[in-house]
């Protein structure tokens, strides 16, 4: 059956239920139809456990770190530990582009699928809404006599769909580029703002242009943030769903990894963990991608640390990686387990295991992991859901229990701008030398000044621990080519841009759209 058939035959329970399992009442919820609803915003310590899963990096294949992280909320919910799964929301452009949605799968997913791919409970929308209303205020007063002379407009038009023709626009007085919605500065401030009141401060501080004297615009000056804040307003509350074993599932914010920090939002991170004693989380594609910037940007902001890391593997996707060959492939595993390491004293490899894996493979990949003082679990939960979990279920709790006593940084705050891209390039993905395009390392120099104690967050493909997205494996001796920059001055990390990275995707020739429909009232074809 498809991930789509098993889902619809999930006996989903009314959303009220599901919130009251984790302590909500039914006059706390907001509920969007039967089985969605918003919740509040709740930090009360102490928390529970966090537990981050990340994975190997990507193929064509797919890993299954939403998958993953469905399936341990139900097996630990199974097996009698009170868990809650927090997620990022699926964007339209891999859902009609060739990832496709981000609901788990198998007997291993979230619900009511199709709701939660699609419009959800519309905050992408929302996200979208309020980033082109500051564009339109910029141009508008531009339009209206541009008493604050700007000259320079950086802040950036969005869209939550893939469409290469919106990457340069001529507007008539000036070039546009349009990022797809997850790479926008409001997503990055939505899911990095502790609450109402924070999120009214980082909107006020969006860099929005400069004048012709040189003078920094920002969206305060242009009176712009109580309107925004007015779109933002009810999406900013976390949303509550279920697992097709009626466990509870929050799900908020959707950042893409490769192009911002990858991680859901804040405050529903805090929400979960304020109401249950082990919280499963994820970041976007391989560790060198979503995790890091998890680690460097969510966490360090905001006084988090994950207890477990949890690497996702499958041993097709490491077959890719070594071109056909386990062992050579084991490599890549080899480059993530050691990155983790360094940052957390408990750290697990978890096997998503296909109906083809051998038992040769598997034991192989068990002593490679052995020989790192990795301990390897075998998942079938994408098969079987949470039957037969109990040895992960009471693993996972026992190494998140583990007392951890590493907090590694990448770089120091008081580090100026080239160090911090240097030791992220060397220490992080082992490359021997960071090249700038067009005088791009004297531009990120002049910015020092301003932004020295700003986060970084580099954007590459994920598909290589390297810039360059044909280069699998755990490569040696490589470059990486720093291509552009984006100041993102409310969220509080400037973007550095790696190799031939795009902030706006384009469709390929088999994309999902085309298997996508609607017959007899229900929509087929979302995976």
């Amino acid at each position: 059956m498809s991930d789509y058939e098993i889902s619809k035959q999930a006996k989903l329970k009314p959303i009220k239920e599901i919130a009251k399992k984790i302590g909500l009442k039914e006059d706390l919820i907001s509920p969007y139809g039967k089985y969605m609803a918003k919740i509040p915003i709740i930090d009360k310590k102490p928390y529970g456990k966090l537990i981050l899963v990340t994975s190997t990096n990507p193929t064509p294949y797919g890993e299954g770190k939403t998958t993953l992280a469905v399936g341990l909320n139900d097996s630990l919910n199974k097996n009698g530990y009170k868990a809650i799964v927090a997620l990022r929301e699926p964007s339209l452009g891999p859902v009609f582009g060739t990832k496709g949605g981000a609901a788990g799968g198998g007997k291993s997913q979230v619900a009511p699928m199709n709701d939660i791919n699609l419009h959800f409970t519309g905050d992408f929308h929302a996200i979208t809404s309020a980033n082109n209303l500051i564009s339109a205020i910029i141009d508008n007063h531009i339009y209206q006599g541009n008493k604050l002379e700007i000259e320079d407009v950086y802040f950036e038009r969005c869209l939550d769909v893939n469409d290469r023709a919106l990457r340069n626009i001529d507007l008539g007085t000036r070039r546009e580029h349009f990022t797809i919605t997850a790479a926008s500065q409001i997503m990055a401030i939505f899911t990095l703002a502790k609450d109402i009141d924070d999120l009214r401060i980082k909107l006020d501080n969006i860099l929005v242009g400069k004048s012709k004297t040189g003078k920094d615009i920002y969206l305060k000056d242009l009176h712009g943030t109580g309107a925004v804040l007015a779109l933002l307003k009810d999406a900013f509350k976390p949303n509550l769903v279920q697992t097709l074993e009626n466990n509870p599932a929050i799900i908020h914010g959707g950042p893409f990894a490769n192009i911002a920090h990858g991680c859901n939002s804040v405050v529903a991170t805090k929400t979960a963990l304020s109401l249950a004693d082990y919280v499963i989380t994820e970041a976007g594609f391989g560790s060198d991608m979503g995790a890091v910037k998890f680690l460097d940007i969510k966490c360090a902001l905001n006084n988090l640390y994950p207890d477990l890391i949890i690497i996702n593997a499958t041993i097709r996707s490491l077959k890719y990686h070594g071109n056909g060959n386990l062992d050579k492939g084991l490599e890549n595993l080899k480059f993530h387990i050691l990155n983790m390491q360094k940052f957390n004293d408990n750290v697990l490899v978890i096997l998503n295991k296909f109906e083809n894996d051998t038992k040769d493979e598997i034991k192989t990949l068990e002593n490679y992991c052995s020989s790192l003082n990795v301990k390897v679990l075998i998942s079938n939960m994408y098969k079987n859901g949470s039957k037969q979990t109990k040895e992960i279920a009471n693993t996972v709790v026992e190494y998140a229990n583990k007392k951890n006593t590493k907090h590694y940084e990448i770089y120091k705050e008081t580090d100026d701008i080239l160090m911090k891209v240097s030791k992220f390039a060397h220490d992080i993905y082992g490359a021997s030398e960071v090249i700038y395009k067009d005088n791009l390392d004297k531009e990120l120099k002049s910015l020092d000044k301003k932004y020295q104690h700003y986060k970084i967050c580099i954007s590459k493909t994920p598909a290589s621990i390297t810039d360059n997205k044909d280069v699998l494996g755990y490569p040696k001796d490589f470059t990486m080519t720093v291509t552009g920059y984006k100041i993102n001055n409310g969220a509080g990390f400037i973007t550095i841009l790696m190799g031939g990275v795009v902030r706006m995707p384009g469709l390929s020739d088999k994309a999902n759209y085309l298997n996508i429909d609607v017959k007899d009232d229900e929509i087929l074809g979302i995976f």
